[in-house]
């Protein structure tokens, strides 16, 4: 069950995370300011992806399978898109409103994004 969790999270959070690169290249074609949407797409995102890490330790300590090269990279992987997922929205919180801009956000997600498809091709048979 709660690999199926896993599974289902990590593939929501690669769908808020597209979410995220969409709107943030729009916004940005467009020349919107930072706003309250990219924020909450962006807290959804890292949200998912500390979810999914959870989902992902759980399986790992209920697994009886043992542990292998490729299961700690994965787990390294997924730590650093993890990771990377909460560095922007961290960054911003702390600059004034009309210093945020939205092109950080594209380009860390698609980075996270990234990282957790190498994650997961790692493990992959």
């Amino acid at each position: 069950m709660s690999l199926f969790l896993h599974r289902n999270a990590a593939a929501l959070a690669a769908l808020v995370g597209i979410a995220v690169i969409v709107y943030a290249l729009w916004g940005t074609a467009k020349k919107r300011p930072h706003d309250k949407v990219m924020k909450r797409l962006a807290i959804g995102y890292r949200s998912l992806m500390d979810l999914t890490l959870f989902l992902g330790l759980v399986v790992i300590m209920t697994h009886h399978g043992g542990f292998s090269t490729d299961l700690g990279m994965h787990v390294v992987m997924m730590l650093l898109a993890t990771a990377v997922a909460h560095v922007v929205p961290a960054v911003m919180r702390k600059r004034p409103q009309e210093q945020r801009t939205l092109v950080p956000y594209a380009v860390a997600t698609a980075v996270s994004l990234g990282i957790m498809a190498f994650g997961i091709v790692v493990i992959v048979p």
